[in-house]
Order: structure tokens, then C-alpha cells, then sequence
């Protein structure tokens, strides 16, 4: 029962939309509060880069084929899956909210939660690890990228912008690519230094989901959204997560890939980072009324992680049984071989 329960970052971006929906920031409080969010968020990729190894880097390039598929679906099979759902716009699903099912589906995978998932089901972590930090590397030029294509192609407006790219380098890849070149200094603090520094992983995505829903409350969200439209969302986002997860887990056995491997790819394959998703809306959609583009994605961030943790905990019982029927065929064995010597 405990695992279809609420992590505490999920109690903490509830609260964060309550606090925003009754006590919204606005006016200069709400400029000053943005400077200090886009500070945050900058420190954030910082660490992100100051923590990457580059050994893990370079060892992820030995496995390119199962990189190259979580690659795959992450940026190809998990968009156009969210393409298709445009027939439910606008007679089940509104605009806005399928905005964000869009750019949700172009976003890089986790890190955190998909190396910890796959280590509970007994799977590939070294690829794993070298996986989710190779999509997250990518997804600061794919995503732009994949959001001027997908709302060109899907006639909802947008479409590629070279200022949004340049915002995207410098508040997220610069101070990344500076992380990374401090790695062999600082990395190896910054990675003993875990539970110190975790607040400035969740505080700053916390102070974008405030800023976000601030306007988004302001301009009228939630008078403009039903509790049947969120339903909606919901049940979409279970769809597309429950068809990437079947891709994934099924296609990766039909590619001959190992247990271990396929374990590697459901995980990596089918997750979407908020960590980097809020950021990445701020800068790209800047201007815009980001609240009802980023909660399909905080919708799904909680639906993932209560489904990914039975999967893993069906993986890993799954082994146990193996390892058990294993050890008593090798006893078996063994039983007989001793049998047959004694009657000898």
C-alpha cells in the first residue's frame, strides 16, 4: 500500500500549488521573486554537471545500442504517441492542457528515480546511470528543438526559435558545462555531500512551480479548468505511459536485449524529468502562462513513480523465484549425484 502513497517532493509541489492559489506572488514581488528562481535554477544545472563523472560519460558510450534505443523512444516514439493524442483536442481535451502533454513528451528522462528503480529490479545501473545523464545532456537541445517541431506539425502554434535555444545555453548548459569542468575538483564533495545540497535540487524546482502557478492563478486557471479536465489529463497521461512501458519492455526482448538490459531501458525509456521539465518551461515558454503547461507534467511525475515501483518490485520478485528454482535444481542435482555414489 505504502507505494502508491505520495513521495514527500509530491506533498511539497501540492502544497506549493495551494500556497500559490491562495496567496499568489504578484507585481515587483513577483519580478524579484523570478530573478531569484532563475538564480536557482542555474546553481541546479550547475551541481547536475559538477556531479556527472566523466568516466561514467565515456563507459556509457560502450553500450551505444541500448543508448541509442532509450534515446529513441524518448525523443521519437514518446512525442509522436503524444501527437496522435491531438485528435482529443477540443472536444475532450483543452489546448492548453495538451500543450502540455506535448512538451511533456519531449522531455529527457530522470536520473535519480530511473537508476534507483532499475537497481531495485536487478538491472543494467552503469548503463542506466550513463543512460539518464545522456538524455538529460541531449534533452537541453532536443527539447527546444522538438517543441518548435511538434507544435508546428500539430498546428498549435510556436515553432522553432533560435532566442529560445540561446536562453536555453546560457541559463542551463553554461552553467552545466561549468560544473562539468570543476568535476575534478568539486565532484567528488558536492556527490558526499548529497543531503546538504538536496534542497537546492527541490527548492528550485519549487520556486518555478510558484512562480508558474502565481501567474497561472492570476490569469484564472482554475476557472478556466474543470475537475473533468484534469481527470482527462490523468487518464491520458496513464495511456501514454502504460503504451511507452509495453514499447519498451516488449520491444527490448524482441531486440534480444538481456533481462538486465531490458530492465535498463523500461525504466530509462519511459520516465519524463520534472527536474529539468519546470526549468525548461520557464525559458521556453517565457511570457506565457506556464501553470497549465506544467501540471500534466507534475501529474505524470507522480503517476510514473507508482507505477515504475510496482514494475521494479515485480522484477525483482521475478528473480528471487529464479534464483530460488535455480539453487534448488543445483541441490537437485547435487542430491542425485550423491544418491547414485552411495548406491554405487
Amino acid at each position: 500500500m505504502r507505494r502508491f502513497l505520495p513521495d514527500t517532493f509530491t506533498i511539497l509541489l501540492v502544497l506549493t500549488v495551494l500556497a500559490a492559489s491562495f496567496f499568489p506572488v504578484q507585481g515587483t514581488s513577483a519580478h524579484y521573486f523570478g530573478t531569484a528562481t532563475n538564480f536557482a535554477i542555474g546553481l541546479l544545472f550547475f551541481l547536475h554537471g559538477a556531479r556527472l563523472s566523466r568516466d561514467v560519460v565515456i563507459a556509457g558510450l560502450l553500450h551505444w545500442r541500448l543508448h541509442m534505443v532509450i534515446l529513441l523512444t524518448t525523443f521519437g516514439i514518446f512525442p509522436l504517441l503524444a501527437l496522435a493524442m491531438g485528435v482529443l483536442v477540443p472536444a475532450v481535451l483543452p489546448q492548453a492542457l495538451y500543450t502540455g502533454i506535448l512538451f511533456l513528451s519531449v522531455l529527457p528522462s530522470t536520473v535519480q528515480s530511473s537508476i534507483a528503480f532499475t537497481s531495485i529490479a536487478g538491472g543494467n545501473v552503469p548503463a542506466a546511470i550513463c543512460a539518464a545523464s545522456a538524455s538529460n545532456i541531449f534533452g537541453m537541445f532536443l527539447t527546444p528543438l522538438l517543441v518548435g517541431v511538434l507544435f508546428s506539425v500539430g498546428g498549435h502554434g510556436g515553432g522553432f526559435s533560435w532566442d529560445v535555444l540561446e536562453q536555453i545555453m546560457l541559463q542551463l548548459l553554461a552553467p552545466f558545462i561549468a560544473g562539468q569542468i570543476l568535476q575534478p575538483w568539486i565532484g567528488n564533495w558536492i556527490r558526499s555531500k548529497k543531503t546538504i545540497l538536496m534542497p537546492v535540487d527541490r527548492g528550485s524546482i519549487l520556486m518555478v512551480v510558484y512562480s508558474a502557478f502565481s501567474e497561472a492563478v492570476v490569469e484564472g486557471l482554475w476557472h478556466t479548468f474543470s475537475l473533468v479536465d484534469i481527470a482527462t489529463v490523468i487518464i491520458a497521461n496513464v495511456v501514454l505511459l502504460a503504451l511507452v512501458l509495453c514499447i519498451t519492455m516488449f520491444g527490448s526482448r524482441a531486440l534480444g536485449f538481456s533481462k538486465a538490459d531490458e530492465i535498463t531501458i523500461t525504466f530509462c525509456g519511459s520516465k519524463k524529468s520534472l527536474a529539468s521539465g519546470v526549468p525548461m518551461a520557464n525559458v521556453i515558454f517565457a511570457g506565457q502562462g506556464i501553470g497549465a503547461i506544467v501540471l500534466p507534467l507534475m501529474l505524470f511525475h507522480q503517476i510514473q513513480l507508482m507505477a515504475c515501483a510496482v514494475i521494479a518490485q515485480k522484477y525483482a520478485d521475478a528473480a528471487k523465484k529464479r534464483e530460488a528454482a535455480k539453487a534448488q535444481a543445483e541441490t537437485g542435482g547435487t542430491s542425485k549425484t550423491n544418491g547414485a555414489s552411495n548406491a554405487a
